[in-house]
Parts: structure tokens; sequence; C-alpha cells
């Protein structure tokens, strides 16, 4: 039985041909990429990054920029793993991390079932596309269709933090990876847009629920030589939505840049 569950009832969910059924007959049909569509909204409009940010992210990304954040997630995650596991992506985006987990678990001969969450039904249909052997919802990580203790490892990247549906999914002692900016991530970006730029804070680790395990660092220089580039890399971060027109003509204008990224990977076991 899948760890997932359905959004109406909470009753565990089972795949039958395309589509997943409930013991009340609730039935979720895959789109034709694979993912499952069980977000629970009554309002219209896109929910979570709209098609250009996603493909922003994804060109980015895929040329390999943020590759030794990504050795270094999978050299984490896959230090906690063990045959038999389960492990979710709660705001999996459109799947570079969780395909890149996925495929060293399987250089590894480790049989792990991994879940891929995100409210962007546009990035978890990318994400799906892009592995088929990992199971993609469409569904908000602050109100997952997951069972209670239903997973071992929970993997978390620059989303929000959702503590109490965390702590829910999570079996007694199970593993949450997050991954968070550093103080100097992108600082020379901020300093060639902003008037005044200013570091990132990073809070104290203790989290309710959770034993604090360790935390690694990864720090490298990133060289980006041409605009599309940088303007994809801004469009991941919170500032794409904060700034203003002068800031914006000033992004426009680079064309070169090297910039920091700086990361930490922390890990806690659930109480």
């Amino acid at each position: 039985m899948g760890a997932l569950i359905c959004p109406v009832c909470g009753e565990n969910l089972s795949i039958s041909g395309k589509s997943y059924l409930c013991p009340n007959r609730h039935c979720f049909d895959c789109a034709r990429s694979g993912y499952v569509n069980l977000l629970q909204s009554t309002g219209s409009g896109v929910h979570g990054d709209n098609k250009l940010m996603v493909q922003a992210r994804r060109a980015f990304l895929d040329k390999g920029f943020y590759s030794p954040l990504a050795e270094e997630l999978c050299r984490t995650v896959g230090s906690f793993a063990k045959n038999g596991d389960t492990l979710l992506d709660a705001g999996c985006g459109e799947g570079y991390y969780t395909s890149l987990v996925r495929a060293n678990f399987d250089r590894s001969d480790i049989a792990v079932n991994m879940i891929g969450i995100d409210i962007s039904k546009t990035a978890v249909d990318y994400a799906a596309k892009r592995e088929k052997n990992v199971t993609f919802a469409a569904a908000s990580i602050f109100s997952m269709p997951v069972g209670d203790c239903s997973c071992d490892i929970l993997m978390t990247l620059f989303a929000p933090y959702c503590g109490e549906e965390f702590l829910r999914v999570l079996k007694p002692g199970g593993i949450m990876v997050m991954v968070i900016p550093s103080e100097n991530h992108l600082w020379e970006l901020k300093s060639a847009i902003y008037d005044r730029p200013y570091k990132n804070e990073v809070k104290p680790y203790e989290l309710d629920g959770f034993t604090f395990l360790k935390s690694k660092r990864v720090s490298f220089d990133m060289k980006l030589n041409c605009a599309e580039d940088i303007r994809s890399l801004f469009s991941m971060t919170p500032y794409y939505y904060k700034t203003g027109k002068t800031e914006q003509s000033r992004l426009e204008a680079l064309e070169h840049l090297t910039t920091q990224a700086d990361f930490e990977i922390l890990s806690y076991r659930k109480n």
C-alpha cells in the first residue's frame, strides 16, 4: 500500500490503470505525464509557480549550476536511507533534485519508494516527465494527501516550513533533510541590483518535535556568462516578487556575473 491518501475522505489510495481510487470510490485520474492531481480547491487560477517561472528554473538547474548542492544532498539523503524506505519530497518543484536522488538510490541498489508533491501542476507535470520512477502529485504541502507516520525520510528544499504536517507524515524516528540558503547566498547578485543589499538571516536550527543532527555548508562560486542565466537565477529567488523598476533595469543590464552560492543542508530526526 502506498503512502498517498484520498484528499476527500483520507482513505488509502491505490492505483488502478491510469487512476487512483480509494475504498469510497473517489477517483483521481493521472495526467498524460503520469502525475495525479490531488489538489482540493474551489478557487480558479494558477497555484504555485507559473509556467514561465518553472521553465526558467528548469533551464538554469539543467545547466548544472547547482550541481555541488545536488551531489551533497544525494550523499546526505543516501546516508540515512535503507531498503524499503519511503521518501517524500515536499515541494519538489520540477523534480530536478528528486530525480538526482532517485538516480543515486538506483546506482546504490537501495530500493526506496519516492513521492514528490508540489502545489504547481505545471511543476509536477515537468517532474513526472523527467522521472518515471517517482510518484508525483499536485497538492499543497500545508495539507498533504499522505498518510500519518507513512514516511521514513522527508526532503524539503527552499519550500515553506510546515512543521505540523512534516511531523504528521514522518514515522517516529524518521529523518527530515532540509536545504536553506545561508547568509552569503547570491551576495554579489544582490549587490549589483540593490542600493542596500542585506545578507540572509539564518535562524536557529532547533525545531519543535525534532532533534537536530547535523549541518553541512555548501558554498561555491558560479560564473554566469549570459543575461538569460542571470535572469533565470533571479526569478528563482523571493526577491523576484519584490523588485521595483529601478532594480529590474539594473538586472536587465547585467550580462556577466560571478556570484556565490551558499547553502546549508540540515538533518533532523523526529522525536
